[in-house]
């Protein structure tokens, strides 16, 4: 009797020696207490590990009983270890705090979404850049009333102005047209077609999160339009702790910005509100009679709610409002004071309305399911002397899409719908421009650690377009961490983009006789791209002096693009001529830190040619080298001071010219408190303007003819105000 109870017991006793435990935590920033994605959590001696999710949570099985060594790593974070006792008395998720690390105190932990994973940007194998925290709170000291300039001033990137008089303006990366990049908010595409023409001019940064920006075909991210590359508008989300800004800020052109920001997450719900007014008034600092700033008074509100119904489930739903009137052209007529000699103007009226809606449920510790639909209207008309153009466009977006963590593999699967419809108000005899587009769409996409040092991000999309047919879309990018100072990536794709009337060369002569696609003899454009980049950074002298360069070539090709062309009876058609247009070059981005300084050196190599038959011609208003440099002394909490020079080189014009090289200069202070803080920004203080050097009209000012703006036409202005945060 004695053997089988002293069996049973060794059993027993075996079993419990070699019992298996979970171990859940919570890993959050010490300072923010924000929880932390993508945090490496492992158990020292095994091969148990797992990285958090985006809120914080990771979850560790098979865990022996004893003694164990679970260590937390995360870039720009101290490296912690916790000795701890399996089974442990509570079950309940731990809280674990991670200090900043003392030597990567500037490095800010960023969570990428523009690539549909909740990686951190140092572990995702796309290339991305980030304007997030510090900098675009002083890019807002600079531009608060818009996002030009935020934009203009990264490396690679353009904003390019179709209009003297009204400031429209496009984006442009890697010197392709506006039309080819997509400009996204939380995801959701709202701003191509026409809704893209003032987009860059009615998007505010105050409630904006971050902006994050991948160079190069991106269409298999978000479908069609990409080319050039995809620009993610991330907007604040509510916290436990009350975010409540204010900012009032006045120009010496008589400009006023003032907006107010407010987010707070309660027991279930949560919310937040962004209102603006902006106002421009009528400035000519030439006097040569024409506005360089329009007169414009513009109002926004962005109200969303987030319902959490539970730990799994939140729900998010929001409106975006945006209305705008908006006048340029004869600075006599726009005064009120028109006459048979000042009859110009031009006149830009819109609505801007967009909803979203967001149900993201979590069906396990790695498993989630997301829906989302967005629904946007847009009305604009463009008023000339006996000329009117206005029309309304409708679109929505619909997605449902799966992702799924794991220890060595994410996985993102998801179905897309598209619907694009602009009607034109018949204003005139002209052939009205009407179009009606859907597109649905289908991704794949996976991130695979094949080790420690290397990962893999591959994807295809299936397109199908009711006008233009099935496109076929593949990516892949590569990731390889070399050591601890030297990581490398490469990457490249396919894209297209289904062709419509609204490009910059139409928006710059107000869409006046241009004609309508010709559907049933036009193809869309397709593109191939690809990137590489090395990244180098290390800390010298003890660490008190830091150091980090990226260096990235890139090439993008699109095959028969659509070129206005000069038609028959004064109108002008798209043609599709036989050849290509590609775009060639390189970026360099330094960054040199010392105590409170940081110096910024940016420099853009971009060689743009269009290719038809047997020609090959430079692609106008391009500028072929740019150099970005801007140095920072900040003291945390008390002063901000910058001081930048851009340098941009000649470039091609439209009219056969070559526009002059230039530069431009700006000086920024900040001083800060703990609730609120006062600026004031010198820009262009070198009062660099293109009519100091060149014209920007012919014929007479009541009939002008414009040339391309390649330079700023609103010279030296100073703007200044107050930052309240309660």
């Amino acid at each position: 009797m004695k053997r089988p109870i002293v069996l049973l017991a060794t059993l027993l006793f075996t079993a419990a020696a070699y019992a298996q435990h979970i171990y859940k935590s919570i890993i959050k920033d010490a300072k923010t207490n924000q929880a932390l994605s993508g945090v490496t959590v492992k158990v020292l001696g095994t091969a148990l590990g797992s990285i958090s999710d985006n809120t914080g949570s990771v979850t560790l099985t098979g865990i022996t009983s004893g003694q164990q060594m679970i260590q937390y790593s995360y870039i720009g974070f101290q490296t912690k270890t916790d000795t701890l006792t399996f089974p442990m008395a509570e079950t309940e998720p731990v809280t674990v705090l991670l200090q900043t690390a003392e030597e990567d105190e500037e490095l800010e932990e960023v969570i990428i979404s523009a690539t549909r994973s909740s990686r951190t940007i140092d572990n995702i194998p796309t290339r991305v850049e980030v304007i997030s925290g510090e900098e675009l709170d002083e890019k807002g000291n600079m531009k608060p009333g818009d996002i030009r300039m935020l934009l203009a001033e990264s490396t690679g990137i353009q904003t390019q102005q179709t209009s003297a008089t009204s400031g429209n303006s496009a984006i442009r990366i890697q010197g392709l047209d506006g039309k080819y990049t997509q400009l996204i908010r939380d995801g959701f595409p709202l701003y191509s077609g026409f809704s893209g023409g003032l987009g860059l001019l009615q998007i505010a940064p105050l409630d904006l999160q971050q902006v994050e920006v991948i160079k190069g075909s991106s269409s298999t991210l978000y479908g069609g339009g990409a080319i050039a590359g995809l620009v993610n508008l991330v907007s604040k989300k509510p916290t436990e702790e009350r975010q409540l800004n204010f900012l009032l800020n006045g120009t010496s052109a008589l400009g006023l910005d003032a907006s107010g920001f407010y987010a707070q997450k309660f027991d279930k719900i949560g919310i937040t509100i962004y209102g603006a007014y902006n106002k421009g008034t009528a400035y000519d600092p030439s006097d040569i009679g024409l506005t360089a700033i329009p007169k414009f008074n513009r109002f926004t509100l962005n109200p969303k709610l987030y319902f959490y119904f539970n730990e799994a489930t939140t729900l998010s739903a929001g409106i975006n409002a945006t209305t705008e009137k908006r006048i340029g052209g004869d600075l006599e007529y726009v005064k009120g004071n028109s006459s048979a000699s000042h009859t110009y103007f031009e006149e830009n009226k819109t609505g801007r309305y967009s909803s979203q809606i967001e149900l993201d449920h979590k069906i396990d510790e790695n498993q989630t399911l997301t829906l989302r639909n967005s629904v946007s209207y847009y009305d604009r008309s463009i008023g000339l002397p006996n000329y009117l153009f206005s029309g309304v466009q409708v679109s929505t977006y619909s997605e449902a899409n799966y992702r799924r963590n794991g220890e060595k593999a994410d996985w993102v699967l998801g179905l897309n719908f598209l619907t694009d419809n602009f009607k034109e108000d018949q204003n005139s005899a002209t052939v009205l421009r009407n179009y009606h587009y859907n597109t649905i769409g289908a991704f794949v996409q996976n991130t695979w650690n094949l080790s420690e040092k290397f990962s893999i991000e591959s994807g295809i999309r299936g397109d199908y377009h009711n006008e233009y047919g099935f496109f076929f879309l593949p990516k892949i990018s590569g990731l390889w961490k070399i050591n601890e100072h030297v990581s490398t990536r490469l990457g490249g794709g396919l894209g297209y983009k289904a062709p419509t009337v609204f490009t910059e060369d139409a928006e710059r002569i107000q869409f006046r006789n241009v004609l309508p696609i010709d559907v049933a003899n036009t193809k869309a454009e397709r593109s191939y791209g690809a990137n590489y980049d090395v990244n180098y950074r290390t800390s010298l002298f003890e660490g008190n002096l830091g150091f980090s360069i990226n260096h990235m070539f890139f090439y993008t090709r699109i095959n028969h693009p659509i070129l206005l062309a000069a038609a028959t009876g004064g109108n002008l058609t798209y043609l599709q001529p036989d050849g290509n247009l590609d775009t060639k070059g390189m970026e360099t981005n330094a960054k040199i830190t010392y105590g409170d300084f940081k110096l910024f050196i940016g420099y853009t190599l971009a060689d743009v040619n269009q290719h038809t038959g047997n020609t090959s011609i430079p692609y106008p208003l391009v500028s072929k080298h740019r150099l970005n440099n801007v140095l920072m002394y900040e003291i945390e909490d008390e002063w901000k001071i910058g001081l930048e020079a851009y340098y941009f080189s000649k470039q091609k014009l439209n009219d056969g010219a070559t526009g002059k090289s230039y530069w431009t200069t700006g000086f920024m202070a900040e001083k800060l408190w703990e609730h609120f803080s006062i600026f004031i920004n010198f820009e262009n203080f070198s009062d660099t303007r293109q009519t100091k050097f060149d014209s920007i009209y012919t014929g007479s000012i009541t009939n002008p003819v414009f040339r391309d703006i390649y330079a700023p036409v609103d010279g030296f202005v100073i703007n200044g105000g107050i930052k309240i945060k309660l």
